[in-house]
């Protein structure tokens, strides 16, 4: 059986934790490669990007999208036109609401750190405002919703993976202070796919 190829370095870890969650929820066996040579690959010079007995992608949402649909029966994108495009409308929420600020927020809070930097508290108060203001709504919907696509799981809740759950590490706890929002992000935090990582992200071939 051949095995997928996960090219990337663990401290981009907002990025490369993102493949490897959804790669442990559907069970995908993989192998971690770390390499400073990935420019043929990835032209932007940007990690990761998985090699799939050589089929070669990169950017974690086609990702994500190409190993939702290679693995259909995880039914991680529906296939209903309806429900498809309230996926879709729940992944475009995540990519223009949620991630601009939390992205950065976790940049200026544990990324800066890791480095050596010095945390911006302008910045993360400024980012901190507008993330809170997009829970605002985030917290409408799950209220009357179990997930942010609707009542089943799929890849638009796993798009919130890993800055969601990065923020704590930087002291913010904003994913826990509005109610549907906290009931939803600690779901998403149990599921045994983000719990794989375990500190550092594992390869396996166990599945």
């Amino acid at each position: 059986m051949a095995i997928l190829k996960l090219h990337g370095a663990p401290f981009t870890v907002g990025c490369i934790r993102r493949v490897v969650t959804v790669l442990h929820e559907l069970q995908v066996p993989f192998e971690l490669h770390q390499t400073p040579a990935y420019l043929e690959k990835q032209p932007f010079g940007q990690v990761p990007y998985i090699d799939d007995s050589g089929f070669i992608l990169y950017e974690t949402r086609a990702i994500y999208r190409y190993l939702a649909a290679k693995y259909p029966a995880a039914g991680l994108i529906p296939t209903d036109p309806k429900a498809n495009a309230i996926f879709e409308q729940a992944a475009s929420a995540e990519l223009t609401n949620f991630d601009p600020s939390a992205s950065k927020l976790a940049a200026e809070t544990v990324v800066k750190p890791m480095f050596g930097g010095t945390t911006d508290l302008e910045q993360v108060a400024a980012h901190l405002a507008v993330l809170d203001k997009k829970l605002d709504a985030y917290d409408a919907i799950l209220a009357k919703q179990r997930y942010i696509g609707g009542e089943t799981f799929t890849l638009a809740d796993l798009f919130h993976l890993p800055y969601g759950g990065r923020l704590a590490d930087g002291g913010i706890d904003i994913m826990t202070t509005k109610p549907n929002v906290a009931r939803w992000y600690n779901e998403l935090v149990a599921r045994p796919s983000w719990a794989a990582y375990k500190g550092s992200i594992q390869s396996t071939l166990a599945y």
